[in-house]
């Protein structure tokens, strides 16, 4: 790799993330990430519990027969992806 070569890598790599083109509309030129730490909020080894959006026919659904059965929703719907589970493993 010749020198021009590295040094322009090396300033493209020093402007990633930051207003490089001045006609980018991708960020607004006000906020400036000059300060930010990297990896500031990384929290390694933590599982993120994440939302599931259901439907609102389903959830509607769901909601009924959980509360005829005196389950929360998730409790339901654990209940319901294990049989499925169940199912998908024995036809392997």
């Amino acid at each position: 790799m010749t020198t021009s070569v590295s040094s322009e890598m090396n300033r493209q790599v020093t402007m990633m993330g930051t207003q490089a083109n001045p006609h980018d509309d991708d960020m607004p030129v006000e906020i400036d990430f000059s300060k930010g730490v990297r990896g500031k909020f990384l929290r390694p080894g933590v599982e993120l519990d994440l939302p599931v959006y259901l439907d609102a026919e389903v959830q509607a659904y769901l909601s009924a027969r959980a509360k005829a059965r005196g389950v929360e929703v998730g409790q339901l719907v654990n209940e319901l992806l294990r049989k499925d589970i169940e199912l998908i493993e024995a036809v392997r």
